[in-house]
């Protein structure tokens, strides 16, 4: 088979994905106005979550069409697949049972077959951390890992399609076997996350930056998954939450599609920079304006007994006299912490330019010229060659 035949086969499924994700649009749209029971999502989370979904056939067909041989976008192909009946299970059941009773045939049996998406979807988890970036394994010894990824995947597809209100509800030595796979699944994609840190160590070149892409993109995951973690979900609320959930993934497949595509790939290390400095600038700007506003109410509230707006007024002019300073601080300290090469051949550089315009002896800027493109470049062999001054013929 040629690799258009492969390409035309990517688009069709990432077609065949996007209607299915049409489909449970259009389904959320018309009952949208009428309530739904606890037992489903709501018609808003759901829609949330169909934008965080859209991106994976997208990029899935992206990669696959451009790299027809390398399963990695085939892989994000079926994901997305998953992922979407899932939504489209949710979104038909509520519609036929709920909205509209009787509209749509067999609710029940239809939304257990498209339910079956979740669990695949689950099951191919691993591999997008294990196949990236190159569609191979990091080495052999990572086969065995691949192995029981790819049996407790399969295992689990095939208990959900056997009992109908999920094989962890049924008991004994089913539901047993069902927290087994699921845990194996677990486990193995927290060591597929380790084979990306073993593949950066081994790597150089255009796999490294990749890899890089590839960090950048999952740090609001981990991000959101903390947040999770500490109930933030609560606090900020059911449908917001679900939102977040989905820019985080919008932003995984943006860095991926960038990674695997290789566009603008070395642009990397300036999107951490400024990533990492303005991070660090904006908390730093926030905690003093709390900081200060806080206190200056504190100290207003003691003195007169009542608060003032002149404390958040003086925390703001605080906070724009404090920008550019400490913007200027916060980002000679990342590049001294995290890019020391550069920083010090920036120092390096600077001295040799204040020096060059106050030397005159030839000779010693020779040896200066060369000091710094050995300590900057670090090259394995260094050599000046200065060329003859012509004579001049005075008329």
């Amino acid at each position: 088979m040629t690799d258009r035949y492969f390409t035309r086969l990517a688009w069709s499924l990432c077609a065949l994905t996007l209607l299915f994700l049409a489909l449970s649009l259009s389904l959320i749209i018309l009952g949208w106005s009428t309530p739904l029971s606890p037992e489903y999502a709501s018609w808003q989370v759901q829609a949330v979550s169909l934008v965080g979904v859209i991106g994976a056939p997208i990029l899935g067909g992206l990669i696959a069409s451009r790299r027809p041989r390398n399963p990695y976008g085939w892989v994000w192909l079926v994901f997305g697949l998953g992922l979407t009946l899932q939504l489209l299970a949710e979104s038909y059941a509520a519609y036929a049972l709920v909205v509209e009773p009787g509209s749509l045939p067999a609710p029940r049996l239809i939304s257990r077959l498209l339910e079956l998406g979740g669990p695949m979807a689950l099951a191919l988890a691993p591999f997008l951390l294990l196949l990236f970036p190159t569609g191979r394994l990091p080495s052999r010894r990572w086969r065995l890992l691949a192995w029981f990824a790819a049996v407790s995947g399969a295992v689990l597809v095939v208990l959900n399609l056997l009992f109908e209100n999920g094989p962890d509800r049924v008991g004994g030595a089913v539901s047993a076997v069902t927290i087994i796979v699921v845990l194996v699944i677990f486990v193995s994609i927290f060591l597929s996350a380790l084979s990306l840190v073993v593949r950066y160590r081994r790597a150089s070149g255009l796999e490294r930056q990749q890899l890089k892409w590839f960090a950048l993109a999952t740090v609001p995951i981990a991000f959101y998954v903390v947040g999770q973690m500490l109930f933030l979900d609560l606090l900020l609320g059911e449908a917001l939450w679900n939102l977040l959930d989905a820019m985080t993934r919008i932003g995984l497949y943006v860095g991926i599609g960038v990674a695997i595509l290789k566009h603008r790939l070395y642009d990397i290390d300036i999107i951490i920079n400024r990533t990492l400095v303005y991070a660090l600038l904006t908390a730093s700007l926030v905690l003093v304006y709390v900081g200060s506003v806080v206190g200056l109410q504190a100290a207003f509230r003691t003195l007169t007994g009542q608060e003032t707006q002149f404390a958040i007024v003086a925390s703001t002019l605080v906070i724009s006299v404090l920008f550019n300073p400490l913007h200027r601080r916060i980002q000679d300290f990342i590049d001294r912490l995290f890019y020391r090469r550069k920083y010090d051949a920036a120092k390096t550089l600077d001295a040799f330019s204040m020096k060059l315009r106050d030397e005159t002896d030839l000779e010693e800027l020779d040896k200066s010229l060369v000091s710094v493109v050995t300590e900057t470049m670090q090259p394995a062999h260094v050599s000046l060659w200065l060329r003859p001054r012509e004579d001049r013929v005075e008329r």
